[in-house]
């Protein structure tokens, strides 16, 4: 099986550099444009399912870049992201230094207070993905969030710390893996050129 991970395009939020974890922000007309840049990058390929995050950001992207309407898009609580607590909606560079020092190096810090754990983040990708390479799928896409991907990414590298968290996913990045018997595979992985 074929496993295209991808982030959704750009929202106002992200523009704005804040925190964006289950606020349910709609893509920006960028967002649209990166996504349906991505589809056409990637040649009208066909996906045998696509699954995203239940926010509206990660379900338009997977839509788009995946060639299906919005209601064929299957959603998956376990691709939402990462839930930031009081941190949500706060400028990135302004978080303060326990909440920077976690979402930078969450090898070696502790999630503050009212912040998801990079435990909880790797118990559902690892519970997502189980559950994916179970299916008959050639080929799957799967949108979801930058916090959570880098926990996808992490099993799907068979990172012995269960993440990629270096370096942060852009806008409707797309990596592609293979897996096979319990075995995976990093592929390529596919950027837009920055505008």
């Amino acid at each position: 099986m074929k496993i295209y991970l991808t982030r959704h395009g750009q929202t106002n939020l992200n523009k704005k550099s804040l925190m964006q974890g289950l606020t349910d922000e709609p893509l920006n007309e960028k967002g649209l444009a990166q996504a349906g840049a991505m589809r056409e990058r990637l040649g009208g390929l066909h996906f045998d399912a696509v699954y995203a995050s239940p926010l509206d950001r990660a379900v338009m992207t997977g839509a788009i870049i995946g060639g299906v309407a919005p209601s064929e898009v299957i959603r998956d609580p376990r691709l939402i992201e990462a839930d930031f607590g009081n941190y949500e909606k706060k400028k990135f560079y302004l978080l303060g230094p326990f909440m920077m020092s976690y979402w930078l190096f969450p090898e070696l810090f502790p999630a503050p207070k009212s912040v998801e754990t990079v435990d909880s983040l790797r118990r559902r990708s690892a519970s997502f993905l189980r559950e994916l390479e179970g299916k008959e799928y050639e080929t799957v896409l799967v949108a979801c969030h930058g916090g959570i991907m880098r926990a996808l990414s992490g099993y799907l590298e068979d990172r012995k710390n269960g993440l990629l968290w270096r370096p942060k996913p852009r806008n409707c990045e797309v990596r592609v893996y293979e897996a096979e018997d319990g075995r995976h595979r990093t592929l390529e992985k596919i950027r837009l050129q920055e505008k």
